[in-house]
């Protein structure tokens, strides 16, 4: 069984030769392939002693060894070649697989590293995403842990502030302008009023209050004088009641 070549990894690399893409088919994309300048290509294969013995490629199956296989061909766009260790005519262990696109080869990646691709995406994602969250977070002793995000704040700036959209009048307002209306209304009743919309209008009738007569003050009565007293030492006047005044009586006309 021959060493499989462990060589850097060529999964990052591609070649293609301009010269062979037009003429890319199924019968000679194999010795496309063969190229000496192909990175991919191992001059150790069994191919390269069949190219030196001048024989077809038939002669592969009684031969032991590595050698490279057209597995699938999609014309004109895409062939897939396989690398293989053959053990029988019958018996082959397949070693890794190689796609060309419009003349271009690349290398199939295999499983493990496809999964390990994902994988480290993941892990890159998942600590990216964590290194991005604890930038936003803060600590204050009083208040403890807290969140502050910069887009947040720069939406607030660019946000135009709009204005409180300020009441014509507040309610107290409104309320002492339907008190003054009423007391208007009651005052100045309306002369005419109009039943329904588009009829002519009707006079109101205007009930007049009799009118109440004026009263008049009579003039005070003319209080009553005392006689002097006698004379003789001087006594103390005895304290006088406060007295309310006299009330006013209507006059007649």
């Amino acid at each position: 069984m021959a060493s499989v070549d462990l060589r850097d990894n060529l999964l990052g690399i591609s070649w293609v030769d301009s010269g062979w893409v037009p003429i890319l088919n199924p019968s000679n994309v194999v010795e496309y392939f063969s190229e000496r300048s192909n990175p991919f290509y191992d001059r150790t294969c069994n191919n390269e002693v069949v190219k030196m013995q001048r024989s077809t490629l038939d002669h592969l199956n009684q031969m032991v060894g590595v050698e490279y296989i057209l597995l699938h061909a999609q014309e004109p766009i895409l062939y897939i070649i396989r690398k293989q260790q053959r053990q029988s005519p019958t018996q082959v262990i397949p070693l890794a697989d190689y796609y060309i696109i419009a003349g271009v080869v690349y290398q199939a990646p295999d499983l493990g590293s496809v999964i390990n691709s994902r994988a480290l995406s993941a892990v890159h994602g998942i600590q990216s995403a964590f290194d991005e969250a604890m930038s936003f977070c803060r600590y204050h002793p009083s208040k403890g842990y807290s969140w502050h995000f910069k887009d947040q704040e720069e939406k607030e700036r660019v946000k135009p502030k709009t204005k409180r959209k300020e009441e014509p009048s507040s309610l107290f307002q409104r309320q002492r302008v339907d008190t003054l209306l009423l007391d208007l209304r009651n005052k100045f009743p309306p002369t005419y009023y109009q039943p329904k919309p588009g009829e002519k209008p009707v006079p109101v009738e205007v009930k007049k209050e009799p009118e109440v007569p004026q009263e008049t003050v009579k003039p005070q009565e003319e209080r009553e004088t005392k006689p002097p007293a006698p004379p003789g030492p001087a006594r103390p006047a005895p304290p006088t009641p406060n007295k309310p005044p006299p009330e006013k009586r209507a006059r007649l006309q």
